[in-house]
């Protein structure tokens, strides 16, 4: 029987399926810390598979700008959690699908001056399959009038308005456009 070096033990514990079940959980609550939270918002570890690690990104700008940046992130998952990535595969494919922990806005879309609170939006919004698509727009229409019938008018065309953008342009953002142009 050959005398196997504590490397070779190692290795085998670590590719265990234990040994990986544990692993997850672990890359889970130190992503943030080890990517950064403004990088973290925009990606979710999915999973690990042949010592790759699949994560879901929000957008493919995301994707291209972190695969630029992978070596350095396997470097740092592999020190701190004592693990052999090999590589990271970086998706949008699953975004959409993956467990939602918090709200997916990105901090800079409250700065918008469209942006509003997320109280002042529908809370009991539903999906139904409609029939024809008159009835698609009349809901739609009937949501967004619900929405709207609170937001203070625009002066120049009466439209409800944002109060960002009334605060910024005076206006709404279609009366700016057209001054604009």
């Amino acid at each position: 029987m050959p005398l196997n070096t504590i490397n070779d033990i190692l290795l085998k514990l670590q590719n265990s399926p234990q040994w990986r079940d544990k692993l997850f959980p672990r890359l889970l609550k130190s992503w943030s810390d080890i990517v950064g939270i403004h990088v973290a918002s925009h990606t979710r570890p999915l999973f690990i598979q042949h010592d790759v690690l699949w994560v879901a990104t929000s957008s493919a700008a995301w994707a291209q700008n972190l695969t630029f940046s992978r070596k350095h992130i396997v470097i740092q998952l592999n020190q701190k959690l004592s693990v052999s990535l090999n590589d990271i595969r970086f998706s949008t494919a699953s975004w959409q699908y993956s467990p939602v922990t918090e709200t997916n806005t990105p901090p800079s879309a409250s700065l918008h001056p469209s942006y509003l609170l997320e109280n002042e939006t529908l809370n009991n919004q539903q999906t139904t399959k409609y029939h024809t698509a008159q009835d698609a727009f009349a809901n739609w229409a009937k949501i967004n009038r619900e929405r709207s019938h609170h937001l203070p008018l625009c002066p120049q065309c009466q439209c409800p308005t944002p109060p960002g953008e009334l605060q910024r342009w005076n206006v709404c953002s279609l009366c700016v456009t057209k001054y604009f142009k």
